[in-house]
């Protein structure tokens, strides 16, 4: 039933719409809404069929899930304590996260060529919502240039935009495409990607998209990604040059005052935490921040440090399971956004379990990907091409 094409042309529109319509929706509700009937519903009316395939990844990947089962468990366990205005809502986004994750392997089918070339074109669509942010902030709107750029939608947030477009440049980066047409189009695309995260002046997702790029040669051992880091790093030292008054006038923004506070408030609450759902504020110098900027102090704040571990683990099983397949395309592509993502992580992230957002994009997404790597297949030579068929 899932193999079908109108059964197939569904999953790939939810997919194109988890990576889109955060930029074109026009609310955030229309947001949601499309993902339920595109993600959600899809995932669920074909796990069924799909089982086969479940039960593959499950085998193949059993520690990542189990900390996975293990940490929604106990974030729902968390709710007994917790403030949550609202723990049956808190209940219904843990359900979806576990749905959302379904999704990739059903969506994939034994073909993690079909996830690539999706998501190459959700790249090129992202890429145009960059033009068009530039356009409309700097063009419409009449912005200085020395203006922090703001994304469309659910983008509009420099920093969270900035890491949005930031992790789509790497997985563009890591899947070219054979053909010469549309390498011209990847090409433009890239352009636009990048200039939206300088413009956007998220030191944390322009430092993430550096280092994601050099680290790059380690795995992917060839001259084509030795050429991209040599060329990526002049060209991060040129922009550094030119925009060094604009880079360092915010200083650290209390990140250093922020981090020591956040463990002040885990010593408070080691084992249990706050609770999923929990809304905390971070107190530092005077200062009331709303969160705490980083990903593994907000979980542990919020699920103590037993959900902390299990996070990890799910987080690492991630990389293992990529470095493990290294030598197919897909095991390279996850590799460099699970580099990105965990960079990320440490700047300015605010949201495991809640509804999809921005954050989603560089924590459950990579998650979500990892469960196709059970049917990567290794390329011959070094960081190779996807299939013509794109």
């Amino acid at each position: 039933m899932h193999t079908t094409r109108w059964a197939q042309g569904w999953l790939a529109l939810g997919l194109l719409w988890f990576l889109l319509a955060i930029a074109l929706a026009p609310t955030n509700k229309v947001y949601q809404q499309g993902l339920v009937a595109f993600v959600w519903l899809p995932a669920i009316v074909f796990a069924w069929p799909a089982r086969h395939r479940l039960l593959e990844v499950w085998r193949a990947q059993r520690l990542m899930y189990t900390a996975l089962l293990g940490l929604m468990a106990w974030a729902l366990i968390s709710l007994a304590w917790s403030e949550a205005a609202e723990p049956v809502r808190e209940v219904k986004r843990l359900l979806y996260i576990l749905v959302f994750l379904l999704f990739f392997p059903i969506l994939a089918d034994g073909r993690p060529e079909r996830v690539m070339r999706l998501m190459q074109w959700g790249g090129v669509g992202l890429a145009l919502t960059a033009l068009m942010a530039i356009v409309q902030f700097y063009g419409i709107k009449h912005n200085p240039w020395n203006t922090r750029l703001e994304g469309l939608g659910e983008l509009s947030h420099p920093i969270l935009g900035g890491y949005v477009i930031g992790l789509t440049a790497v997985w563009m980066l890591h899947w070219v495409p054979r053909r010469i047409g549309l390498q011209v189009l990847w090409v433009v695309a890239l352009a636009l990607l990048g200039v939206f995260v300088v413009m956007s002046q998220s030191r944390g997702a322009a430092l993430a998209l550096l280092l994601s790029v050099l680290a790059m040669p380690i795995y992917c051992r060839d001259q084509r990604a030795r050429v991209i880091a040599a060329a990526t790093l002049v060209l991060a030292m040129f922009t550094f040059w030119l925009l060094e008054p604009l880079v360092m006038a915010r200083g650290a923004s209390y990140r250093p005052e922020i981090f020591m506070s956040s463990l002040h408030m885990i010593a408070e609450h080691p084992w249990g935490g706050l609770g999923a759902g929990a809304d905390y504020r971070v107190l530092s110098n005077g200062m009331t921040f709303d969160h705490a900027h980083n990903l593994f102090s907000h979980i542990a704040i919020l699920l103590g440090l037993p959900g902390l571990l299990l996070w990890c683990i799910v987080w690492f099983a991630v990389l293992r399971e990529a470095w493990r397949t290294r030598d197919s395309l897909l095991g390279r592509g996850v590799l460099g956004m699970w580099v990105f993502s965990f960079l990320a992580m440490q700047f300015d992230a605010s949201s495991l379990t809640g509804t999809p957002r921005a954050e989603w994009f560089i924590s459950w997404l990579p998650i979500g990907l990892a469960g196709v790597l059970t049917w990567a297949r290794a390329k011959s030579g070094g960081c190779d091409k996807i299939p013509r068929s794109s």
